[in-house]
């Protein structure tokens, strides 16, 4: 189970919301001064009417107070006009509002990828891609409908809501009190609801960020879910994720089958009552009939809008929760820049370092290490005994359980992603083509560069050839619909982002594992010419990578056991002479896991090995 991103509370919701409006507040006060004018407009019709009505009422007639065909045309043509206003003003609203909530999501849009790239690679990976994926694509879609639509659509019927409400009080203060104590099944109705909708919709989508994320990492994972046998396991997982949310939507749709028809058959209770009581104040000579009349259609007219109200208040609950899930990314533990020091040079220090994944075994046991400017280190060493660990730490995704990591003595994964960015990146097998061209590709690591720094960096990597005999050259689109680049290019694409970021270090964990051979050992070489001077950190799967670095340093479970110059630890005859062996024997390890002897306790302690 992954650990979700976390949620707003409602006050910050409110807050954000209030936010938003200021920073549009010209087109919201626009928006609401159209509603109200539609409003005011619709209100006109009714009255009139009523007018109409009592000019042709037989007992006002006969009392000498009835009106001719032509005042019947006039009010009739007023009528007309005022409901041609009303539909112009209606469209201008909507309008407004739809430019209101475009202009608003955007903004939410925007917020919120900015967010997500501040967020540190260990908050993501610890939430899972499927949390935040689900919240960038369902709940800023489901944000951006109720910006659009939900958000005119309410102005506009409370607006008229209140003016015909008001309206009825005019008319009569006891058919008003009438029509809204008929009214009040739909207060205890919205009250049961609200209760309960808020809780139903955020455990609505953590089941759908859940389901997302058990897919998305089966899919990725296919090859060794295969491999293992684990594909019962999976479909279980998968199979659980889908009852947990097939229950969280069965509960929401309960809400919503109770509520709505409680407040249809509540529709209909104002005005039967007004019109009963209105009869009877009718014979008595206390009202007259187009009065009664008049308050009944503006009561029978308050149906539409509020039901449009009580919709949109439903969506307003499952909006309100995705929001709440958009929003709560701001409360994802960050870095702070500006209480982020700015390193003194580009040392690094491992000193102390402990770790462990969860309440599972220490993977890291005291590891002690510090790393010159400019030096190339390979770290060699058994499969799963912490050179992967140690590469995390190094880049900051990850902190140390105790100790420290150290860059220019600030800790690594206290500076600001940004920072970080220019200090250290972190290069695995794991890369990604974006959609776009191979230029889009490139920028991404420096928006500034021209074509010929894209060209230097493609053939420092060794893809300028094939990148070249593409049919339109950096301009080439990638993805499914263009040029399908495979995983060696992708790797290749990937290294080349690295060289025109230029980092001062370099952290290589299998960069090259998806080049064949002679191209890696290639783009090993023409990286190290081309950062000459930096920083490099090579997990070294490929001796000839620990052959020609600087220094080489040995993990065996979770500690650093040898340290020191590939010709100082071959002659020192330990793990390292013993992998050298055997990678010039006869049989060759595919990498330097592969080859090292069984774990062992270190001869000399850690300690001793830093320099």
């Amino acid at each position: 189970m992954s650990a979700q991103l976390p949620v707003a509370e409602p006050a910050e919701v409110r807050r954000a919301a209030l936010r938003l409006v200021r920073a549009d507040g010209r087109a919201f006060a626009g928006v609401l001064a159209l509603n109200v004018l539609a409003a005011a407009a619709g209100l006109v019709g009714p009255w009139l009417l009523g007018r109409i009505v009592d000019s042709v009422d037989v007992a006002t007639v006969r009392a000498g107070g009835g009106a001719g065909a032509g005042a019947v045309d006039r009010l009739a043509l007023v009528i007309l006009v005022c409901a041609l206003a009303q539909l112009l003003l209606t469209r201008a609203a909507r309008r407004t509002g739809h430019r209101f909530g475009e202009r608003t999501l955007a903004r939410v849009r925007e917020e919120f990828v900015e967010r997500a790239l501040a967020l540190p690679a260990s908050v993501v990976e610890r939430a899972g891609t499927g949390d935040l994926t689900a919240r960038g694509t369902a709940d800023v879609a489901l944000v951006g409908t109720t910006l659009r639509d939900a958000g005119p659509a309410l102005l506009i019927s409370s607006a008229q809501v209140l003016f015909m409400l008001g309206a009825v009080f005019v008319i009569s203060p006891v058919l008003g009190g009438c029509g809204v104590l008929g009214l009040g099944g739909i207060w205890f109705a919205t009250r049961w609801y609200l209760r309960r909708a808020r809780a139903a919709y955020l455990a609505e989508g953590a089941a759908t960020s859940e389901v997302a994320e058990v897919l998305a990492a089966t899919a990725e994972g296919a090859r060794t879910v295969e491999v293992f046998g684990l594909r019962r396991r999976r479909v279980a997982a998968s199979r659980d994720a889908l009852e947990t949310s097939r229950r969280t939507r069965l509960h929401t749709l309960h809400l919503r089958t109770v509520f709505f028809p409680v407040v249809e058959v509540s529709y209909v209770v104002p005005v039967a009552g007004v019109l009963l009581l209105g009869g009877v104040l009718h014979a008595h000579g206390a009202m007259s009939l187009g009065a009664v009349v008049a308050a009944a259609l503006y009561l029978r007219q308050v149906g539409e809008p509020l039901d449009q109200i009580l919709v949109q208040v439903e969506q307003l609950q499952s909006s309100g929760a995705s929001f709440a899930r958009v929003e709560g990314l701001g409360r994802a533990p960050r870095a702070d820049p500006a209480g982020s020091p700015a390193p003194v040079d580009d040392r690094i220090d491992v000193t102390g370092v402990r770790y462990s994944y969860g309440r599972g075994a220490e993977v890291l046991r005291g590891v002690d290490l510090t790393v010159r400017p400019g030096e190339r280190l390979a770290v060699v060493g058994p499969s799963g005994d912490g050179k992967t660990t140690l590469s995390r730490l190094l880049a900051g995704i990850d902190a140390p359980s105790s100790g420290s990591v150290t860059v220019g003595r600030v800790p690594v994964a206290g500076l600001d992603p940004e920072r970080l960015r220019r200090q250290v990146v972190l290069v695995t097998q794991e890369h990604h083509v974006f959609l776009g061209t191979v230029r889009d590709n490139l920028l991404i690591a420096a928006p500034a560069a021209e074509d010929a720094e894209l060209w230097a960096a493609l053939t420092a990597v060794g893809a300028d050839e094939w990148t070249r005999e593409l049919p339109e050259g950096l301009d080439t689109a990638l993805g499914p619909e263009g040029h399908v680049a495979d995983g060696s290019r992708a790797q290749q694409l990937a290294l080349a982002r690295v060289v025109l970021a230029d980092p001062h270090t370099l952290i290589l964990d299998e960069a090259t594992a998806l080049l064949d051979p002679a191209t890696a050992r290639h783009t090993e070489r023409a990286l190290a010419a081309v950062l000459e001077g930096r920083t490099v950190i090579a997990i070294a799967h490929r001796l000839h990578t620990a052959h020609d670095a600087d220094r080489v340093a040995v993990m065996e479970d979770g500690l650093l056991t040898e340290l020191g110059t590939h010709d100082d630890l071959v002659a020192a005859g330990g793990a390292y002479a013993a992998l050298w062996r055997s990678w010039h024997g006869e049989r060759r390890p595919r990498d330097a896991s592969a080859a090292l002897p069984a774990r062992r306790t270190p001869t000399v302690p850690p300690t001793s090995l830093v320099e």
